[in-house]
């Protein structure tokens, strides 16, 4: 079965609907991830069914496949249990959570201190939000450009990129990061989300980390860069790039793969590193947890930093924001339900979706914090 990724709203889907058989995007998708060095998460867990019926759930593009499986798994696992996602941007979705709308939002950054968990804490009746990362997914840099088969960028060049300060192919800095082989002589129209947006965030976290001389704008859900052209949405992007030559832009690897995009490999000085679902769970034990308790905040920074042979560090993690307590009890069961399946049962189907499967160590303490809602 072919995942679809865009449509506006992935509909309430019941038990026994769908039969969850080979999910895949493209023929060329990934191998499983598990076999990176990282374990993956594996088996399925104990679930308790019930409570609200009909799950509202908002937020990031970036996890829209994602959420697509583990509806089909709760819907399987959970008779007559239903979560609708509205994939409208990780911005929308802290909103609709906070604003009390949604019962999970979802975010590829954590709520911001300040106004942001203030606002959460009184959605939750006076109790903190946590933030769950429930899915890993790698950031493509991804271009069209007639005459290259291949692209090799390093950090410092992608943020001189994406600030404008390499405007062409053949720039210099760009040769040398290719071993010497100059490409087309043609501008780099940069395609960039126009909306706010958690991959944003991440990517410009990434190049200040990564960069940190070259890339002096700040991280944020709206881009920085100063050039380009913006695009509603991650399928918006993805449709930018692939429809004019010289372009570049960042976008879930999901959707690179939906529109057969090139995808440029990262030198971060360890030589070359292709984006695959090994690459991608590599660089992954390198993210540590900065939280506290059940708020599973995670620092990235070394995780962007990385120089290690064979890691893809380009990396986002989409957290599921929740409740720790204020919910009534028949949402909080749901709710509990819902995740309990994401974090098991449905992490089997994610490599070939284009998103890497959790590793056991973040599982565990996944599950922790889940069977901790009240």
């Amino acid at each position: 079965m072919k995942i679809k990724r865009h449509g506006a709203v992935i509909g309430l889907i019941a038990a026994g609907a769908l039969a969850l058989t080979a999910c895949g995007s493209d023929s060329n998708t990934p191998q499983s991830g598990g076999s990176s060095g990282a374990p993956a998460a594996t088996g399925t867990a104990q679930v308790e069914c019930g409570g609200k019926k009909s799950l509202v759930s908002e937020g990031s593009s970036a996890q829209k496949g994602a959420m697509e499986l583990f509806i089909q798994q709760y819907g399987q696992k959970c008779s007559g249990q239903q979560l609708a996602y509205t994939p409208s941007g990780s911005g929308n979705g802290v909103k609709q959570f906070n604003g009390g709308i949604a019962d999970i939002g979802g975010s590829d950054s954590a709520l911001k201190d300040g106004a942001e968990t203030d606002a959460a804490k009184t959605r939750c009746q006076g109790n903190p939000a946590w933030n769950l990362p429930l899915v890993f997914g790698p950031v493509a840099v991804s271009y069209k450009l007639d005459g290259a088969t291949s692209v090799t960028l390093t950090p410092e060049v992608l943020a001189k990129i994406f600030s404008g300060a390499v405007k062409t192919w053949d720039d210099a800095a760009i040769t040398a990061a290719n071993g010497g082989k100059a490409l087309p002589a043609k501008p780099i129209v940069v395609i960039y989300r126009g909306d706010e947006s958690g991959t944003t965030d991440n990517f410009q976290q990434y190049l200040g980390a990564a960069a940190p001389s070259a890339w002096t704008k700040g991280a944020g859900k709206k881009f920085a860069g100063g050039v380009g052209q913006g695009a509603q949405g991650s399928p918006g992007v993805a449709e930018a790039i692939g429809a004019a030559d010289g372009t570049i832009g960042y976008v879930e690897w999901s959707f690179a793969q939906d529109k057969k995009l090139n995808m440029a490999k990262i030198d971060s000085g360890a030589g070359a590193v292709e984006l695959t679902a090994q690459s991608a769970a590599a660089a992954i034990k390198e993210a540590k947890v900065k939280g506290e308790g059940n708020n599973l905040v995670l620092d990235l920074k070394a995780l962007y930093a990385s120089k290690a042979a064979g890691a893809y560090p380009l990396v986002l993690a989409t957290y599921e924001i929740v409740c720790s307590k204020g919910y009534d009890a028949d949402t909080a069961k749901a709710v509990k339900a819902f995740l309990t399946v994401a974090a098991t049962d449905a992490q089997s189907g994610l490599a070939d979706a284009g998103y890497v499967p959790l590793p056991q160590e973040f599982q565990n303490k996944l599950l922790t914090a889940i069977k901790a809602i009240a």
